[in-house]
């Protein structure tokens, strides 16, 4: 079976993030690129990093108006990530140009809420209520526009699942039981993660800066 793990390579350096997927691409299911590989290696960097034969998660979180957004991901295309992500907060009519504009075989999916953020730091953007009150609105929101699922905290996996059966749900977040949480608020460990519902989990530094990725990878693929 495919492991559920997608290890974020979030860094600038190219020749560091092949170093790391090469280390671990035996034990994980995927690839997260996010906005600071992206930023420095722009598409190139994306084509040489599918080159190791995992799929892409490109996670750039895309928010705009939906013209813009629909350019956006129509000049990703050749790309052909396996998960997109844009900001469900966007709204419907960019969330529909954005499944409109991706390759066929690309889930696009919706950020519902930060995993940095929780519900004090809701209250000062003008959201009133719970963090998971707000993922349900999202999640309801993406599946009216037609998306594959949204991503969210392991807190709201349940909520989600409840809400949208079929959704594809992404969790970053995930740590295991003995790693830092270091800026992340809302965090579940990936056996409690998968237990809930989850389709994917996104795991970055508790691999990426293991003396030993390659060890920290096969211990998380172990738990599951």
């Amino acid at each position: 079976m495919t492991s559920p793990v997608f290890v974020a390579l979030d860094t600038p350096d190219l020749e560091k993030a092949k170093a790391i997927a090469g280390k671990v691409k035996t034990h994980v299911g995927g690839l997260k690129l996010g906005l600071e590989f992206f930023s420095h290696n722009g598409p190139a960097g994306v084509l040489e990093m599918s080159h190791l034969g995992l799929p892409i998660f490109l996670d750039l979180k895309l928010h705009d108006i939906p013209n813009t957004v629909a350019k956006a991901i129509h000049a990703l295309r050749p790309l052909e990530p396996a998960v997109l992500t844009v900001h469900a907060a966007g709204g419907r009519a960019m969330m529909e140009d954005a499944k409109a504009a991706a390759p066929a075989g690309t889930k696009v999916v919706g950020v519902t809420l930060l995993t940095s953020l929780d519900e004090a730091d809701l209250q000062t953007i003008g959201v009133p209520g719970k963090a998971a009150a707000q993922v349900e609105r999202l999640a309801l929101l993406a599946r009216e526009a037609g998306l594959d699922g949204v991503v969210c905290s392991g807190a709201e996996i349940g909520t989600v699942r409840t809400a949208w059966p079929e959704a594809y749900i992404v969790v970053p977040g995930v740590r295991p039981a003995d790693a830092a949480v270091a800026d992340q608020k809302r965090v579940v460990t990936p056996r409690q993660a998968l237990d809930a519902g989850a389709s994917i989990l996104v795991v970055g530094r508790p691999i990426t800066q293991a003396d030993d990725p390659d060890a920290a990878a096969r211990a998380i693929a172990a738990a599951l």
